[in-house]
């Protein structure tokens, strides 16, 4: 029976990679205080992109009462991290959910280690597109310190010391993610103005989506 199930699933899986292979899909990678953020604001708006964030997900999960909710709420007060399998599973019916009606997703903070990406590419559908908001090092420092400033909240690991280490661990993940999918990322500079990086963003999006159009010609 467990078998039968796990073909069952990976059936369904497949399924849905066929179908969101016509839809833009779009990895939005770079570290706090990169303004990524700011940029998949300015796509949704423009595009009418979904904007589907795996940090988001697991907190709606969780917020929403349900068994796997409860689950996934009793790992992370345990300290624990959640599965990748999880996490890809939450991606998987948060995009065929929204497959009829959205025009392309962008995958926000997802992959972060390398083997994710292939897990995804797998699992999912082939990402079309990595967009990588470079930053350095002290501009995101500097960055996520003001924001830490500004709010309510205080947390305990929002100083320099921790806030540099994880910037390392970031770095280190990253860097073999820019390595293995080197063809299909776009590497922007987002240290300069908001609007400057956007016009460099919808240069590569209306790139995927010609490209996306010709395939679906060709095919006709």
């Amino acid at each position: 029976m467990k078998k039968e199930a796990e073909e069952k699933l990976k059936a369904e899986e497949l399924r849905r990679a066929r179908a969101a292979a016509d839809i833009p899909i779009i990895w939005i990678l770079g570290g706090p205080g990169c303004g990524k953020g700011t940029q998949c604001a300015k796509i949704v708006e423009k595009y009418g992109f979904t904007h589907l964030s795996s940090g988001d997900l697991l907190r709606n999960e969780v917020a929403s009462g349900s068994d796997k909710g409860r689950q996934l709420q009793a790992v992370m007060a345990s300290g624990g991290l959640v599965s990748n399998d999880e996490v890809l599973s939450l991606l998987n019916d948060a995009i065929a959910r929204a497959k009829g009606s959205s025009k392309g997703f962008l995958i926000d903070g997802y992959p972060r280690q390398k083997n994710q990406g292939v897990e995804f590419e797998a699992r999912i559908a082939p990402a079309d597109l990595a967009l990588y908001f470079e930053c350095s090092e002290d501009t995101m420092v500097q960055r996520i310190m003001a924001r830490a400033a500004a709010s309510s909240v205080k947390r305990d690991d929002d100083n320099e010391k921790t806030i540099r280490a994880r910037l390392l661990t970031f770095k280190q993940n990253t860097n073999a993610i820019l390595e293995l999918y080197e063809p299909k990322t776009l590497t922007i500079n987002a240290e300069r103005d908001v609007d400057d990086i956007f016009l460099e963003v919808v240069q590569a999006i209306d790139c995927v989506l010609k490209k996306k159009q010709q395939n679906a010609a060709a095919q006709c």
